[in-house]
């Protein structure tokens, strides 16, 4: 057996493409995933595969989606003789935690589509490099807790301390929309805990962007798995 895995190196793996209109630029797409820096391992491999898929997907999703209306806006654009806009779309990534076996980051789509907020959309991911997996949200908690509970009870306390700080602004019904968007696969972790996230615009307007909350180590929540049966 090869010698168990307690971090993971990384570079960045980047591509480019543009697409054009009657030769004239509509839409630019810019992605960078994380690529392990050697591949001596199966799980560094798998890890690989897993980042070029999702940098593919992106691409795709540009050109079948983001193109054709971006392309419209062009021909819109031209007939009423406004500025010609060129829409951005980019996948980034940042790796948030690294050690004891586990590797954790988010990647985050930013489409940039005219005038208005840009949109972002984010992903969180955790894996155990011993089994070569992703690990569920239930195993940072210890068996018989009831961990989306907590959670949400943690995310309305901080949504009411901010309210009263008069930072930020939400939506009317945001104590709804926190449990009936919430999803257990919006999750990272990071040095000081546990880090989850709703949708751009599930529980707060656009300029709240990605609503994240963290929910410190403690006897609640540990960076170290539980697995629960």
């Amino acid at each position: 057996m090869g010698e168990r895995l307690e971090s993971l190196v990384t570079e960045p793996f980047a591509a480019e493409r543009e697409w054009a209109a009657e030769g004239v630029p509509v839409l630019r797409a810019a992605a960078e995933v994380p690529q392990p820096s050697q591949e001596t391992d199966r799980v560094s491999r798998r890890i690989k595969r897993f980042y070029h898929l999702q940098c593919r997907a992106f691409l795709r999703y540009c050109e079948r989606c983001l193109f054709p209306q971006a392309a419209a806006e062009y021909r819109l654009a031209l007939e009423a003789s406004r500025p010609l806009p060129l829409f951005q779309a980019e996948l980034s990534y940042q790796v948030t935690y690294n050690e004891g076996g586990l590797w954790s980051l988010y990647t985050q789509v930013r489409e940039s589509l005219g005038p208005g907020p840009a949109l972002v959309t984010r992903r969180g991911d955790t894996w155990d490099l011993a089994a070569g997996y992703p690990v569920p949200l239930k195993d940072f908690f210890p068996a018989g807790t009831a961990w989306k509970k907590r959670l949400l009870a943690h995310a309305a306390e901080e949504i009411q301390r901010r309210e009263r700080a008069g930072a930020g602004r939400w939506r009317e019904d945001w104590r709804k929309e926190l449990r009936r968007r919430f999803n257990p696969q919006n999750f990272y972790l990071t040095a000081e805990g546990l880090a989850y996230f709703w949708p751009m615009y599930a529980i707060a307007p656009a300029a709240a962007g990605v609503p994240t909350f963290l929910l410190p180590y403690g006897d609640e929540v540990s960076a170290e798995r539980n697995p629960q049966s």
